[in-house]
Formats: structure tokens, C-alpha cells, sequence
């Protein structure tokens, strides 16, 4: 059983990934902060007294699962929306969406250029990421960012192995011919 303190730092090491992760999905901070939230609130209520080890895994899943509730959530209200968008204004002003920007600390090797051509490269990286269809993109993220195995990634996604290996394969094909399209080699 794990103790109210590893809950909590477990908590804040997962909290920017899980939000970089929530923010690839829905594409809106204040809806990516919610989930994240969310996520880690059902995680503290419901499996709390868990051993800390299956912390990650539970946690993926419940983010998962947040983020489709999301999409479930603004399908019906999009329904309803359109449904009543006749009686609604025209004057509806929706704010572009906004790059997380790349923190670098500064090091040996860092410059301004340095810093300059790695911000424009994630952010780069992350355009193509948004574009990549969801399926794609939530088992790349898994895969390499939260550097779960493929085992795990199939758990959290709910989906077979192969599922993931064939997403996870072609998100890194995917990316890697739209960032040579723009002259990155990574």
C-alpha cells in the first residue's frame, strides 16, 4: 500500500507530461488542465491505497479514458450547439491555439542560436504531432515520451500490441517524412 506522500510525488512528477500529453489530444490548454485534473483526482480517490509501483499505469489509463469522456462530452454538446446555433450571434471569437514553449536551461553548449533553432524545431515537432490522427499520436506519446513498452501502452490504450506497434510505426513514419519535407533531420 502506498503512502500519502508517494501518491503526492508521484503526483508532481507526472503532473507536465500528463498535460503536454492531455494538450496533443484535445488541443486547448484550459481543457488539457481540466483533464489533468481530473485524471489526478479520480487516481488519488479511487486508487489511493494501491501499491505506488502500479501508479503509472493506472494513471495513463484514467488520462485516457478523460480524454475520450472529453471527446464524448464535446461531440454531444457540438450536436447541440449546431442545433441551436440559429438562434445564437455571429460575434463568437476563438483564440488561436498557443505552442507550449521549450524551457531550456542554460548549459555548456547553449547559445542563443542554439536555443532559438531547438524552441523552432519542437515547436516543429509539435504541429506535425497535433496532426497526426489521435490513435497515432496517443501511442507515440506513450511509447517515447512517457516511455512506457508496448505491453503497457496496449493496457493503457485498451487495444493489442500489434494495435500499438502498427500506430507507433506509423506516427514515426509520419513525422519523420513531414520533418525531412521541412529539411529536420533528427
Amino acid at each position: 500500500m502506498a503512502a500519502p506522500h508517494q501518491l503526492s510525488a508521484f503526483l508532481e512528477t507526472i503532473e507536465r507530461r500528463a498535460f503536454k500529453q492531455a494538450i496533443y489530444a484535445v488541443r486547448d490548454e484550459e481543457a488539457a488542465l481540466d483533464i489533468v485534473q481530473d485524471s489526478m483526482m479520480k487516481l488519488a480517490e479511487k486508487y489511493g491505497d494501491r501499491p505506488a509501483e502500479e501508479f503509472p499505469m493506472l494513471f495513463q489509463r484514467i488520462l485516457q479514458n478523460t480524454i475520450r469522456d472529453f471527446y464524448r462530452r464535446s461531440k454531444v454538446r457540438a450536436l447541440w450547439t449546431t442545433a441551436l446555433s440559429a438562434f445564437a450571434s455571429d460575434d463568437d471569437d476563438q483564440d488561436p491555439l498557443e505552442i507550449l514553449q521549450a524551457t531550456q536551461t542554460p548549459g555548456p553548449a547553449w547559445t542563443p542560436e542554439s536555443e532559438l533553432l531547438q524552441s523552432r524545431t519542437l515547436a516543429l515537432i509539435e504541429g506535425e504531432l497535433k496532426k497526426l490522427p489521435p490513435r497515432q499520436r496517443e501511442a507515440f506519446v506513450m511509447r517515447y515520451w512517457e516511455e512506457m513498452d508496448v505491453a503497457e501502452t496496449a493496457i493503457a490504450m485498451g487495444c493489442s500490441e500489434g494495435s500499438v506497434k502498427t500506430h507507433c510505426s506509423r506516427a514515426t513514419h509520419t513525422l519523420a517524412a513531414a520533418l525531412a519535407a521541412k529539411g529536420i533531420r533528427l
